[in-house]
């Protein structure tokens, strides 16, 4: 023909250059894939062990592991919320050795022969922990979102008073802080309600603490 004679090439050089282009365009993605499978089979693992409600657990992980993580994707607890994963909501709070920390910000190869304790540890629906009582009673649970970390929370919180530790709200660090409103409102202010039940909140842990709200 006129026109192939012309630009010098024919319909099956057009389509043998065009599977040709589709093999090439192919093979690099392929390549990455293959390479990124082989990278993610060399990450080291490492053995973490620690206490979780009462029962030794035993666990190999990748080294960049939170602790929320260990607990949520490897032990199954998934009481313990994912919130805005960067330490600033409260939902994923678990009390470790008898402190309340934010488990979304600690890795867990940290907590090696610790004693973590998370809202499945607290109580059951048979017999509910004080303050898992109490927040039923003055609905401080609402959507249930952010309760697990709330609850855990305020039963660490009721513990640092009762046990002397200072707070920003304290005018005299040298005496022990009390059971105040403005205290636990203080203390409970790293735990986010997008509900809005903070005043049930407080009311549910002045009861268990036997102060007024």
């Amino acid at each position: 023909m006129a026109v192939e004679a012309e630009f010098g090439m024919s319909r099956r050089t057009v389509l043998a250059s065009g599977a040709a282009t589709a093999v090439a365009a192919t093979a690099p993605a392929s390549a990455a894939a293959a390479q990124a499978t082989t990278a993610a089979e060399a990450v080291p693992t490492m053995p973490v062990s620690f206490e979780v409600n009462g029962r030794k657990r035993d666990l190999t992980l990748d080294p960049r592991t939170t602790l929320l993580d260990a607990l949520r994707e490897h032990l199954h607890l998934t009481g313990t919320k994912k919130g805005c994963d960067h330490g600033q909501c409260g939902a994923c709070t678990v009390i470790v050795n008898g402190v309340r920390i934010n488990s979304c910000l600690s890795l867990a190869a940290q907590h090696q022969g610790d004693t973590v304790t998370t809202i499945e540890g607290l109580g059951t629906p048979e017999k509910l922990h004080p303050m898992q009582a109490a927040f039923v009673r003055h609905d401080g649970y609402q959507c249930g979102y952010c309760t697990p970390g709330q609850i855990c929370s305020a039963v660490a919180v009721l513990d640092e008073i009762k046990r002397g530790v200072p707070s920003h709200v304290q005018a005299n660090l040298t005496e022990k802080p009390g059971f105040t409103n403005i205290e636990m409102r203080e203390r409970m202010s790293g735990n986010i309600c997008r509900c809005g039940a903070y005043s049930n909140i407080a009311e549910a842990m002045a009861e268990v603490a036997g102060a007024k709200a």
